[in-house]
């Protein structure tokens, strides 16, 4: 495995700051209502739920890992690829909720980073590959995350795999991290045509 590095010592303060306002909705409970991807709230004009609902979650173990993971892909994506990971910052949830909103109608509530996470991950080993097609933990981070969303359609969506929600009626948004995979090609794609 060779992880993306240009010589840098960078810390990944955009990543830092956003996990920092993670936390702040996590110790703030009642700001997540007002903060929280709901459909019906959208549909009202509240957009800023858009954005906002990534950074929300259903309890501290919910909170733990999506932001733990987020963290790690800071540390490696912002050092090597900065302009197209803070341009995924910015695109990728609105594209995500806007999904969610268009094409997933029984999704009435919906939080977390992980379609940011899985959409960073798949971009960041789609680069990993591409550096050098012989190396094997790129594919394998790869085939793990479609058997992920195989899973996550097989099984409905129901659970949260090993993550315990703090609401059993919560569902695993599969069209969520489908939309952040197509971002992440689209993304790599676009990095590729431009030799970045």
């Amino acid at each position: 495995m060779s992880l993306p590095a240009d010589g840098r010592s960078r810390i990944p303060w955009v990543f830092l700051g956003l996990a920092a306002v993670a936390l702040l909705i996590q110790l703030n409970p009642t700001w997540r209502d007002g903060l929280i991807y709901n459909r019906t709230a959208i549909g009202a004009g509240e957009i800023w739920r858009l954005w906002t609902g990534h950074w929300v979650h259903f309890g501290w173990p919910h909170f733990v890992v999506d932001t733990g993971l987020f963290l790690i892909l800071g540390w490696m994506l912002e050092r090597s690829h900065r302009r197209a990971t803070l341009t995924a910052l910015v695109l990728m949830p609105l594209l995500v909720s806007l999904v969610l909103y268009f094409f997933d109608p029984a999704m009435e509530r919906y939080a977390g980073l992980s379609a940011l996470n899985l959409g960073l991950l798949l971009f960041l080993a789609l680069q990993g590959w591409q550096r050098d097609w012989r190396d094997w933990f790129w594919p394998a981070v790869l085939v793990i995350y479609v058997a992920e969303v195989i899973f996550e359609i097989v099984s409905g969506g129901t659970g949260g795999g090993m993550i315990k929600f703090d609401d059993p009626t919560v569902r695993v948004a599969t069209s969520a991290h489908i939309a952040s995979a197509v971002y992440a090609i689209a993304a790599w794609l676009t990095c590729r045509a431009r030799g970045t």
